[in-house]
């Protein structure tokens, strides 16, 4: 229940006229609870007015809009409304042009507001309201090179003030600068990459800076690729997401020294990069070596990413030269060997794992041993796992429900995709209800749902096109929700919605 301050502050900025009137009065301790009802209730006058008069250094996103002692709700989760965003960076385009202009007339009372932190905002999800991460990114790029233009006029206009009445000699000195820095996440691609460029290599004297905490870049070039990470300023970069830029590893041989600079660097992830070695010449084991070599140097490293990458057999050079051990490793798609699960399973990264993604690995044959192995060695600090796709039927999930039961932490469970029965769906469930931190399972249609031209052993392709009996599949859903009733387990969440996977991140766990 929201608490009166807060019913108050909604009532506050559904009159404009009388907050606008109203705001050289209020007390600043009122303007966080009125900036969230602004923005739950899609106030944009009032939103565009508690920004350009926010009387603190820092406006941020995540502390605004999460959950608090006034209001149940955690707007930070939710996607964020397009015309509620596009309103607070114009507030603080107006801001900062109104700074610039006042102080060139000597008429500036000191700046208040220093940084808009924007990060943590949803981008999943999107609908005709919403702001994608993409669009944030690009709208702001294009905010930057706005109040450059401002700044420039305004730095001509000064400089002849500036000159003394009677001597040309004489010089005042110059004012103090003026600057908001934005803490984003960026995502960039192709269609983006101009308007980012621009902005980002006029950063560092801008009244405007961008300052990137994840950056995230898709079907880039190399070269464009590189130009943008030389531009990013190291402090604070968390997480460089690099995918569907075909890189290879000759690729990666140019872009992974530019990431040494970024000495925070905790999550790197270089998904679908064409990396192949079961067929390395010469000179592509030199390129590994070097990739391995690069990934050793980035010493808060935390989290890594190389889905869809051929590795067969080549785990143990890659990750063995790593200083710290690895919370989050996603392999999904990479052709893993025996003893690539082996080497994992013994090394210092696997009693480290909150997060393990090996879905796309055939699972049922000969690496269900070394899993099993695995995943007891992780049981201790496991919190996400994803074995999608892995041809798990019910034989191999019973062998390894003990490994399973083990991992005391688990949060998630993905098992879609793999051609699991109902019984064995019920066994799955009967024999995990007891991890009470488990709280979302990702399950497969059962098998015996699909039609009887299903073929056997169904691959991934014939589970995820095949026909599925509906009735039949609303009936296993109702047993299996009944199951989580009886055994008072109703905070847990079983569902075949993928959309729900993509919620999880290694950095909220």
């Amino acid at each position: 229940m929201n608490s009166l301050v807060f019913l108050c502050a909604q009532k506050v900025v559904c009159h404009h006229a009388t907050l606008h009137g109203a705001l050289d009065f209020l007390p600043k301790e009122l303007y966080p609870v009125l900036f969230k009802a602004a923005f739950m209730d899609k106030k944009i006058h009032a939103l565009q007015d508690l920004v350009q008069t926010w009387p603190f250094p820092v406006l941020s996103f995540q502390k605004l809009l999460r959950k608090c002692q006034h209001c149940e709700r955690a707007l930070i989760r939710e996607r964020p409304n397009r015309l509620c965003v596009q309103t607070i960076i114009l507030g603080v385009e107006t801001y900062l042009i109104k700074m610039l202009e006042d102080r060139h007339r000597s008429k500036s009372k000191g700046q208040r507001l220093q940084i808009l932190d924007m990060t943590g905002l949803q981008d999943e999800g999107q609908g005709p309201e919403s702001m994608s991460l993409w669009s944030r990114t690009v709208t702001l790029a294009k905010a930057c090179l706005d109040i450059s233009k401002q700044q420039s006029k305004c730095m001509k206009r000064a400089s002849k003030r500036r000159k003394g009445p009677y001597n040309n000699s004489v010089v005042l000195p110059p004012p103090q600068p003026i600057f908001v820095d934005v803490w984003v996440d960026l995502f960039v691609n192709s269609t983006s990459y101009g308007v980012l460029k621009d902005a980002l290599q006029i950063n560092s004297n801008n009244a405007l800076r961008l300052r990137c905490r994840d950056f995230r870049a898709e079907e880039l070039s190399i070269a464009s690729t590189v130009g943008l990470l030389e531009f990013l300023d190291p402090v604070g970069v968390r997480q460089v997401d690099l995918r569907f830029n075909n890189l290879g590893l000759s690729g990666l041989r140019v872009v992974l020294p530019h990431l040494a600079k970024f000495t925070k660097l905790a999550s790197l992830k270089l998904p679908y990069s064409n990396i192949d070695v079961r067929r390395l010449t010469v000179g592509m084991e030199g390129s590994l070596q070097y990739f391995a070599t690069q990934l050793s140097r980035l010493a808060c490293l935390k989290e890594l990413n190389l889905g869809s990458s051929r590795l067969s057999g080549k785990l143990t050079q890659l990750l063995g030269d790593l200083q710290n051990p690895l919370e989050s490793l996603e392999l999904a798609f990479c052709y893993l060997l025996p003893n690539d699960l082996a080497y994992l399973s013994q090394s210092l990264h696997t009693p480290a794992l909150k997060k393990l993604d090996l879905s796309g690995n055939n699972l049922s044959d000969c690496l269900l041993q070394p899993f099993q192995v695995l995943l007891t060695e992780a049981s201790g600090t496991l919190m996400h796992l994803d074995i999608m796709e892995s041809r798990l039927m019910d034989t191999h999930l019973s062998t390894l429900l003990p490994a399973l039961c083990r991992c005391s932490r688990l949060r998630y469970l993905g098992v879609f995709g793999n051609p699991i029965s109902t019984k064995g769906l019920k066994n799955l469930l009967h024999r995990t209800v007891g991890l009470s931190d488990l709280k979302l399972v990702i399950y497969p249609y059962p098998v015996d749902c699909y039609g009887e031209d299903l073929p056997w052993p169904p691959t991934s392709s014939n589970l995820l096109n095949g026909l599925v009996d509906e009735e039949k599949f609303s009936r296993v859903n109702n047993e299996l929700q009944q199951m989580l009733l009886s055994a008072n387990r109703a905070d847990a969440v079983w569902t075949t919605n993928l959309c729900r996977h993509n919620s999880l991140d290694y950095f909220s766990l």
